[in-house]
């Protein structure tokens, strides 16, 4: 079938490592047609279905370099026309992110079989869709408020600040008991108060990593990726150096995958990925998860290959 991926230029993947690249290339040899679009080429007209103005057809070429893909055609794609779109947008979960899931609801209206779905993007943003799941969490607080901020400061000492709309440990910043620069990361976090943040206890487990938990249709991917910081950095995330380290999913992963892998799959969740450090979720991630390469490189279980799984799996049970 037909598969369009909806995602940031691929000119830019790194393939070595990209979790699209992967899913590309085992639905590829399982005979599957790749499409590839921009939520820029996205268009509506009224009496007409949403289309991608600019869809590429691509062949991959074997190698994993800047030449990793060829163009065979380029052209106007209907959505509901294909066999599903993904939507693998990287992060800013911005106002052109949300445009665009309308669109991609408008393509779901007229047939399309979008994964993950518009609305359950719209509704779990990465950051925020823990507050519906305080007893799995660590001590948290969302607000844009200095006084407030302080207060939890005073209260856990150690804490870290992060924008809700980053990626990879973006912008994150973690004050100690000294409360040294607080109020500057205040002000420059919230803009004087003008922009909502989130604020959490610091969790000592970050040494031992922040792991990332891969659901799939539900399912928990057997392995975990601890992403484990690495000099004076506090942060895990591998786009700011930590190091990736596979490891089985241990009882508390596999209690917290198996608790909301259900959950979130009826809610039209095909993907999600779950940051656990120590006995707590600290993030939801639904946008564009990623670390299949790192884990199948290092314990040889195939994540792309269960994604599409689930993949056609999911389809078939659309048709039923």
């Amino acid at each position: 079938m037909d598969l369009l991926f909806v995602a940031d230029p691929i000119e830019s993947f790194k393939t070595h490592k990209d979790s699209t690249f992967a899913m590309m290339r085992e639905a590829a040899r399982r005979g599957h047609r790749l499409l590839v679009c921009e939520p820029s080429d996205l268009v509506w007209v009224r009496g007409h279905r949403v289309v991608a103005r600019r869809a590429r057809t691509l062949a991959l070429t074997g190698r994993e370099q800047a030449d990793w893909f060829e163009v065979l055609a380029e052209g106007e794609c209907i959505l509901a026309e294909t066999g599903a779109v993904l939507m693998r947008k990287d992060p800013p979960f911005d106002a052109e992110y949300i445009y665009a899931t309308h669109l991609l609801q408008q393509a779901e209206r007229e047939g399309a079989r979008v994964f993950n779905r518009p609305a359950a993007l719209r509704d779990h943003p990465e950051k925020l869709a823990i507050l519906e799941f305080p007893e799995l969490i660590g001590p948290t607080l969302v607000t844009r408020q200095p006084e407030a901020i302080r207060a939890f400061h005073a209260e856990h000492q150690d804490i870290i600040l992060k924008p809700l709309d980053g990626m990879g440990g973006m912008g994150i910043f973690r004050v100690g008991p000294d409360g040294m620069n607080l109020g500057s990361i205040i002000e420059t976090l919230t803009d004087d108060g003008a922009t909502t943040i989130m604020v959490q206890r610091f969790l000592p487990e970050i040494a031992q990593g922040d792991k990332r938990i891969l659901l799939i249709g539900g399912m928990p991917v057997p392995f975990a990726l601890a992403r484990i910081p690495q000099g004076g950095e506090v942060r895990g995330n591998l786009a700011a150096g930590g190091r990736g380290v596979a490891q089985p999913l241990s009882r508390r992963d596999r209690e917290l995958a198996e608790h909301l892998g259900p959950i979130l799959a009826a809610r039209g969740l095909l993907l999600v990925g779950l940051d656990v450090i120590g006995e707590c979720i600290t993030e939801i991630n639904v946008t564009s998860p990623t670390c299949f390469q790192e884990i199948t490189q290092q314990t040889g279980f195939d994540v792309a290959a269960m994604f599409v799984d689930a993949l056609e799996a999911a389809l078939r049970d659309r048709e039923a």
